[in-house]
């Protein structure tokens, strides 16, 4: 077994040297393969010479769209270490990168894009999305040097959508991560990012439970994803799920037949829970700008569980006649979302495995529904009633502390769209595209940096297969070895880097201090081992396994490598650090000689000064 793995991680190296210098290990004599990308390129004819960056270029860009393509990939190129190139207006030179949008050039698409690199270089797109996907494919090329290969390529995505799923509902992921997270997906020509979280509510401060973000966090993630040409689509989780606004509401919540309230169920046949939940939908409205909003629409009722809430079919019957099921009652919900969202200038999107089949009301045809579960309604069916279909397949989950999607085995079977959970198309009409979800189950299960090395290779894949060829390697190792080769965007931050060497610290604060010691942990967080124990987050409700409630205590328990509550983020911040827990993602505040957890925005956060 052991010299089996040695093979395989020589092999893995000799692929990735290989591909470093654009020589795909399945080359031939005589074969001009094409440069190195991921998605790959599907086609590319080879000229005599390169292009070669230097300290003359420029970018030439006239149009304002142009310019806005043009001044992105100048940010980028900097950030990146290409130095600092200037935008101008005017003729080409040799060493310059023309940035080109030209709308009669239909054949691109929205997307699309032409490169041809020479004695200049050149993108050209129909819009300037599709120029913006080029610079892309421009820079994962100067990742590997600075002169490129004469050629030319035009490179168009076989599907519309391309995407992750975060559910960042209950827990916090932190925004850098996010940002991380948005540059990688444009990177790679992924466009579309759902984020199932809870925007901090000023109509209904009583849902404002931790794990929420400001409007003002969420604003500026949307700003970054408008100019990386990624759509960020929010969804509120409903009408199951919903416990992390309907807790402290009631008034809300169904009542089965015994009396007993369900927290995570809305009612929905009140007319006040459906203007409770259409006015978040337009106090999100607020902060994101994206024309497509997710309700969820999963899990409401599992089997036979509408046999407990006799008012349902009662209030289907009333509204569909006597031979109405309450599945009615509950697609009459998603459809008077529907005309809610569409009514607001929204696209509704749903998942599908409340479709059972057992309904006589339609769902509105327009509705898009994510597939990730096998139903007795097959995807073909879904297309059949109109609906647009994209594939997020549970194949593709990475649940924290839980399964994660096997990347390797899905390449080797060429996975693409088609392939969905019980059913395989033979065409992709119909089909929007696919995504990777990230759900958080067992939130202490692992940390954010942990969840980030499971994503790249799955994030890559995904990007692959709904791009272009599922299989442009022969071997995953050589698909892989891409990756290494492009490595990551530009303004990518490595969360992994501690900002102290280990050793032993006093932290002072106004009215406490405590003295640590701090080593570093696998995943780039910190742990701070006190003379009584290492500094832990305990007590409170759990949520998914966390302690999500503010005021909850940190205190010296029993060291355990293994317990990720003991893992710490030093945030450097004017005047010294903030101690953020790495899965809370509260801040750690003094509170009558006690070291409590808070959201930086209910209390101040502490501002620790370390010798």
């Amino acid at each position: 077994m052991a010299e089996r793995r040695r093979r395989r991680f020589a092999l893995i190296g000799l692929v990735a040297v290989l591909m470093l210098f654009g020589v795909p290990a399945q080359a031939t004599a005589g074969q001009v393969p094409p440069p190195v990308t991921v998605p790959a390129l599907t086609n590319w004819t080879a000229e005599a010479g390169s292009y070669s960056y230097g300290p003359g270029t420029r970018l030439v860009a006239d149009s304002g769209t142009e310019r806005r393509v043009a001044r992105t990939l100048a940010d980028d190129l900097r950030a990146a270490g290409h130095g600092t190139v200037p935008v101008v207006r005017g003729g080409a030179r040799a060493g310059d990168i023309v940035i080109d949008v030209r709308p009669g050039r239909t054949s691109l698409g929205t997307e699309g894009y032409e490169l041809r690199a020479g004695k200049r270089l050149s993108v050209t797109g129909a819009t300037g999305t599709g120029a913006f996907y080029g610079t892309r494919t421009l820079l994962q090329l100067l990742a590997q040097g600075d002169r490129i290969p004469a050629g030319r390529t035009v490179d168009v995505p076989r599907y519309q959508e391309r995407g992750v799923g975060v559910c960042a509902c209950y827990i916090h992921i932190s925004m850098p991560w996010l940002e991380n997270l948005v540059r990688e997906m444009a990177y790679h020509k992924l466009n579309q990012l759902l984020l199932e979280l809870k925007v901090k509510s000023d109509a209904h401060p009583e849902a404002n439970t931790w794990g929420y973000y400001t409007k003002d966090e969420i604003r500026g993630l949307v700003a970054l994803g408008a100019e990386y040409h990624v759509e960020i689509i929010p969804e509120i989780n409903s009408p199951g799920h919903m416990d992390p606004w309907i807790e402290n509401r009631p008034d809300l919540q169904l009542t089965d037949a015994d009396g007993n309230r369900q927290p995570s169920r809305l009612d929905i046949t009140r007319p006040e829970a459906f203007a409770y939940y259409t006015g978040l939908i337009d106090e999100y409205a607020q902060a994101f700008t994206s024309t497509s909003w997710h309700m969820g629409a999963d899990e409401y009722m599992l089997g036979s569980d509408f046999a407990k809430y006799p008012q349902i079919l009662a209030y289907a019957r009333e509204k569909y006649g006597p031979d109405a099921t309450p599945q009615d009652a509950f697609v009459d919900f998603v459809n008077r979302v529907h005309a809610y969202a569409a009514a607001k200038g929204k696209k509704l999107r749903i998942w599908n495995d409340g479709l059972t089949g057992a309904n006589t009301v339609p769902v509105a045809a327009d509705t898009t529904v994510e597939h990730w579960l096998n139903m007795a309604v097959k995807p073909s069916r879904l297309i059949d009633q109109g609906h647009p279909l994209m594939n997020a397949a549970y194949a593709l989950y990475l649940v924290r502390g839980g399964f994660h999607s096997d990347t390797e085995a899905l390449y080797e079977q060429s996975w693409d769209p088609r392939s969905f959970e019980g059913e395989q198309l033979t065409s992709a009409d119909g089909i929007t595209g696919a995504k990777i979800s990230l759900w958080p189950d067992n939130g202490r299960g692992e940390t954010e940096n942990e969840v980030a090395v499971a994503l790249w290779p799955a994030l890559r894949h995904i990007a692959q297969a709904a791009w272009g060829d599922p299989h442009p390697d022969a071997t995953y190792a050589e698909f892989t070895a891409r990756g290494t080769a492009v490595g990551h965007a530009p303004g990518w931050r490595d969360l992994t880097r501690t900002p102290v060497a280990d050793g032993t610290y006093t932290f002072r604060t106004d009215g406490l201090s405590f003295t640590a010691r701090v080593n570093r942990t696998a995943d780039g967080y910190l742990t701070l081992r006190t003379a009584d124990g290492c500094l832990e987050v305990r007590g409170g409700k759990l949520t998914l396994n966390v302690p999500l409630q503010p005021g909850v205590e940190a205190s010296a328990q029993a060291c355990d490598t293994a317990n990720t509550l003991q893992r710490w983020e030093l945030e450097p911040v004017a005047g010294g650090h903030r101690l953020v827990n790495a899965i809370t993602r509260m801040t750690l505040s003094p509170d009558d000689g006690r070291l409590v957890q808070y959201p930086p925005d209910q209390r101040p956060s502490a501002v620790w000064h370390l010798s």
